[in-house]
């Protein structure tokens, strides 16, 4: 989305930053993984796929996403690559039923070594919150389809006062869903702060 080309977020721990072409070689070999496929319900694209995807989530104005940046690497030689540690994103749609503007949020963590760190708690965070701040894009709500098996996730999603909204056998998925409320928003501003840059 180009909402987002030239924004940074920095949290204490994550730094968010704009998905770029440059960042494609290294999440190309990330999804040459078949755990994380499974994980993250994605097929597995050519290098040339995956760069004509880049493009797509730059360009479509229902994508945002950002590349998640382990901070002290990067602040140690400040190379984005060698820093990489996974992506967020956010998928917004009309609901069809509620008519409400819903966000379909994910998160993953690539880097084997950076699991359990509570780097992709910060980035959720922080992506959250400054989808919430974007008033334009006038979301009602946001939401989360998780594999029944990826229990890290689900707890995850749970911490942050998602409740389960569904659950699809054939699809072996889950729906956790949270609403945009007055109540919810003063939580997510005492869990994170974020800083917003220019990029």
């Amino acid at each position: 989305m180009r909402l987002n080309e030239k924004t940074k977020i920095l949290g204490r721990r994550t730094i968010l930053v704009p998905y770029e072409a440059r960042h494609v070689p290294k999440y190309h070999d990330w999804m040459s993984n078949a755990e994380l496929r499974q994980l993250t319900a994605s097929e597995e694209l050519t290098l040339d796929e995956e760069y004509a995807m880049q493009r797509s989530w730059r360009q479509d104005d229902d994508k945002l996403t950002f590349i998640i940046l382990d901070a002290e690497l990067y602040a140690r030689d400040r190379d984005e690559i060698s820093a990489m540690v996974g992506d967020t994103n956010l998928f917004l749609h009309q609901d069809p039923d509620t008519d409400q503007r819903v966000a379909e949020a994910e998160i993953m963590i690539a880097e084997p070594e950076a699991r359990g760190k509570g780097f992709g708690r910060e980035a959720m965070l922080l992506m959250l919150k400054y989808a919430q701040l974007q008033s334009h894009l006038k979301l009602d709500k946001f939401e989360v389809k998780i594999d029944m098996d990826n229990t890290t996730s689900l707890h995850l999603f749970e911490s942050f006062r998602f409740v389960e909204t569904a659950r699809v056998e054939v699809f072996h998925e889950v729906t956790l869903e949270r609403p945009i409320t007055a109540d919810w928003t003063s939580w997510l501003d005492q869990q994170v702060e974020p800083r917003i840059e220019s990029y």
